[in-house]
């Protein structure tokens, strides 16, 4: 059994189990190292699936029929998929459509917040699809299983959106072990830290989105493209990553409450312990990330703070207002700050929904 998974098991159950998390057509919830909860909402299947993909084909293993019954009256059953094989549920209802449903949180047994952004329903119904984009923390002390599991994932691009300073202590190995093309852009943390320990912790996030317009500008761009999934992230996996999560949640149109919700995970979802390899800081005397990490004790690094300010509002929340002020939304800002086009705005709804 995959020794360390148990735990983070329990966190993600924990963190999932409520079906009003956010709105999903259908959702998976993994129990154990063998097997995940299948709910499937308010569809009323006549056929169930396990599937590497979303199509049904001769591939697939058809859902038996005592498990397939108790779905059908809306008891959460339990199937088989093992935490070494990403797989997919298939539900098809007696009109021929079919839904897709997926495990959102990875079972990696040394990684933090790694995540497959599908399956939320955006406002005109459509759904946003699953194994297109996956969102993560730092990612230096993965195991070889972890390796095995993301290698399956069909990883075409890498955008790291962490700074030089924390690159330097951490690169990322999953572009060499997939082959993956890497992207990332050099900037510097030390400014925004700075300001970070100048501030009073509310509207943490303005101008960030002035920062990061390189990176982000990379990462739609490579979504836009379709040349296989694209895996982004920066070192908690929570911050800027939850900032370009957000905005592409926002553009494709699911609710902002969906995505409040999708963003505070985070908190559960992390292990900081995972996010830093074991390094000397006084081999990295200049290394401001380093200076930071190591100034807290060793108990309050491996805790995630909730993302709220002093006041008690969302970082998100108070982003999106910042948003909505300075660029008129999401989809706004997509094509001021990062120079994309209707046509681009276009080509990544047809990538990312079904």
């Amino acid at each position: 059994m995959r020794t360390t998974l148990i735990i983070s098991l329990a966190l993600i159950a924990l963190s999932s189990a409520s079906p009003a998390m956010a709105k999903e057509v259908a959702s998976l919830t993994r129990i154990d190292a063998q097997s995940v909860t299948l709910n499937r909402g308010d569809i009323i299947p006549v056929g169930i699936w396990i599937s590497k993909d979303d199509q049904i084909d001769a591939d697939d293993k058809k859902v038996d029929g005592a498990l397939m019954n108790a779905a059908a009256k809306g008891d959460a059953v339990t199937l088989p998929i093992t935490a070494a094989e990403r797989r997919y549920v298939l539900l098809k209802d007696k009109a021929g459509n079919v839904a897709v449903a997926g495990e959102r949180v990875l079972p990696i047994e040394q990684g933090s917040n790694f995540r497959d952004i599908g399956g939320y329903v955006t406002k005109d119904g459509r759904s946003v699809r699953w194994g297109k984009v996956y969102r993560s923390g730092a990612m230096p002390l993965f195991t070889e299983a972890d390796y095995a599991l993301v290698g399956q994932l069909g990883i075409g691009s890498v955008v790291d959106l962490r700074s030089l300073e924390e690159r330097e202590v951490a690169p990322d190995q999953i572009d060499d072990r997939t082959g993956a093309l890497f992207i990332a852009n050099d900037y510097s943390l030390k400014p925004l830290m700075a300001a970070y320990g100048k501030g009073n912790g509310e509207n943490t996030y303005k101008g960030m989105e002035r920062m990061l317009v390189p990176q982000l500008r990379s990462l739609y761009r490579r979504i836009e493209a379709n040349e296989g999934a694209v895996l982004y992230h920066c070192s908690a996996g929570q911050d800027r990553t939850g900032m370009a999560t957000a905005i592409l949640y926002d553009m494709l149109g699911v609710d902002r409450e969906t995505i409040l919700k999708d963003y505070h995970m985070s908190t559960a979802l992390r292990r900081p312990q995972y996010e830093m390899p074991k390094v000397n800081p006084a081999d990295y005397p200049n290394n401001p990330i380093l200076k930071y990490y190591f100034s807290a004790d060793e108990k309050k690094r491996a805790v995630a703070e909730p993302l709220y300010t002093p006041t008690g509002a969302s970082h998100l929340a108070q982003f999106f207002t910042h948003i909505d002020s300075e660029y008129g939304g999401s989809e706004g800002y997509m094509k001021k700050a990062l120079g994309l086009t209707n046509v681009d705005i276009a080509k990544l709804r047809a990538v990312m929904l079904d």
